[in-house]
C-alpha cells in the first residue's frame, strides 16, 4: 500500500526557516508501534499521522508522535496537519474553520490571513512549580535559580514547565546541559525591548527517549500555553509576535492573539516543501 507523505515547514518566515513536520496521510492500518518506528526513523521532533475522524464535527483525526512517545496535542503538528489536509483537497464542514480531532479533543483551526491559527486548548496542568522543580530546571539550564523571574506549569499535552528570564538576551545566552536523568520539557521566555518586531523570545528544551536534551526549533504548544500565561499575568495584551529558533539559525515567528471572549489563538505560516508517496 502507498501513502501520501508531506514535509511541511511551520512558523517560518521563508522556506527552511521554521520547524519541519512530517505528515503521513492515509495512515489507516498502521499500528502504534509502526507509527513510533516511522517517527524515530525520520528523526524530526514530531510526525503526524492523518486518519478519518471518529467524533461528530471533526474534519480529520491526527495522531502525533515525538521520538519518545505519542502526544495528546502539539502545536506545529496541528497547523502542519491542517495545511496538508487542506492542500490535499480537504473540505471543512464549517466555512473557514477546520476542526481537528486529537487525543486532547477537538481543536478549531481558522484561516488568519495567509496564516493558519489554532485555538489554544485548556491546560492539563497549571499552577506554580515547587522549589525543587524550579531548582531542577535551573540545573538543566545551568543558571542560578534567582535568574528565574517567574515560573509556571503550562502543560497542554507535552508537559511544559515555563520559566521567565529577565530579557530576550538572557534567553539567547543560555547554554543548557546536554543530558538529563529523567523526562523534562522546559520552555524559556524573555521579553524583547519595546518597539521591536517581536515582543518575546522563546526556547524549548526537551528530553528524548534516551535522556539527551534537544532544542526544538519552533513550538506551537509551548507558545499557546505561554501565551495563556502572559495574558493572564498582564505581561501581554491583545496580540503579539514571538520569536523562536534564533539559536538554531531559524527565524520562527509565532502570532499570538487573545480574542474578545478570552480565547488564545496561535498562528503562523505553513509551506509544503516536499511531498511524495511512501510504501509499506
Amino acid at each position: 500500500m502507498t501513502r501520501s507523505f508531506h514535509l511541511v515547514d511551520v512558523f517560518g518566515t521563508d522556506r527552511f526557516t521554521g520547524n519541519p513536520l512530517a505528515v503521513v496521510a492515509d495512515a489507516e492500518g498502521l499500528s502504534t508501534e509502526e507509527m513510533q518506528t516511522i517517527t524515530r526513523w525520520l528523526n524530526l521532533s514530531e510526525t503526524a499521522f492523518l486518519l478519518p475522524p471518529t467524533e461528530a464535527g471533526a474534519d480529520y483525526r491526527v495522531r502525533i508522535f515525538t521520538l519518545a512517545h505519542e502526544l495528546p496535542f502539539a502545536g506545529h503538528p496541528t497547523l502542519g496537519s491542517a495545511h496538508a489536509w487542506l492542500e490535499a483537497g480537504g473540505k471543512p464542514r464549517q466555512d473557514g474553520v477546520v476542526v481537528q480531532e486529537c487525543a486532547a479533543g477537538l481543536i478549531p483551526i481558522r484561516r488568519d490571513g495567509d496564516r493558519l491559527a489554532f485555538a489554544a486548548p485548556p491546560l492539563l496542568r497549571g499552577g506554580v512549580p515547587s522549589e525543587a522543580e524550579i531548582a531542577e530546571v535551573a540545573t538543566v539550564l545551568r543558571i542560578e535559580p534567582n535568574a528565574i523571574v517567574d515560573a509556571a506549569w503550562v502543560d497542554n499535552g507535552p508537559g511544559w514547565i515555563a520559566v521567565m528570564l529577565a530579557s530576550a538576551d538572557a534567553v539567547l545566552a543560555l547554554e543548557p546541559a546536554r543530558h538529563h536523568d529523567g523526562q523534562i520539557d522546559i520552555g524559556i521566555v524573555g521579553p524583547h525591548a519595546p518597539g521591536g518586531e517581536t515582543a518575546f523570545e522563546l526556547r524549548a528544551i526537551f528530553s528524548d527517549a534516551y535522556g539527551a536534551l534537544i532544542e526544538d526549533p519552533v513550538t506551537g504548544s509551548l507558545n499557546a500555553s505561554v501565551g495563556q500565561w502572559l495574558f493572564a499575568s498582564d505581561r501581554a495584551t491583545g496580540a503579539y509576535v514571538a520569536a523562536q529558533g534564533t539559536r538554531l539559525g531559524r527565524t520562527g515567528r509565532i502570532h499570538v492573539e487573545q480574542d474578545g471572549a478570552g480565547q488564545v489563538w496561535v498562528g503562523g505560516a505553513t509551506r509544503t516543501l516536499f511531498s511524495g508517496r511512501s510504501k509499506d
